[in-house]
């Protein structure tokens, strides 16, 4: 990793640091975002960090993300079905699992 810029800062009163705009600027971090704070060959280091609420972690799972990559890949090649209605969606996927279940067994 190579270093872009040095800019000097001074440690104030209770223990509070101001980034630099341009260090600001470069990672796009905002007002409130958190940072994982370690120590590493006596420097001080400092990692953005995001947090995911866990109501929503499912969507960050590898699985998950691997089909919403497979999904963008489809959509682009057009491997798509449209549908009249919810109920012929339905009807396609019975028959799409049914199909499947008939491979399995086979």
């Amino acid at each position: 990793m190579t270093e872009t810029n040095a800019e000097l800062v001074q440690l104030r009163g209770r223990s509070q640091l101001t980034l630099p705009g341009f260090v600001r600027k470069t990672l796009g971090l905002d007002e409130g975002d958190l940072f994982e704070v370690s120590i590493r060959d006596g420097e001080i280091v400092l990692r953005p960090k995001r947090v995911i609420d866990v109501s929503q972690a499912w969507f960050w799972s590898q699985r998950w993300q691997d089909g919403e990559k497979q999904a963008e890949q489809d959509v682009s090649n057009g491997a798509t079905h449209a549908f009249g209605d919810a109920a012929a969606a339905v009807d396609f996927l019975r028959a799409r699992a049914e199909k499947a279940m008939r491979r399995k067994a086979g």
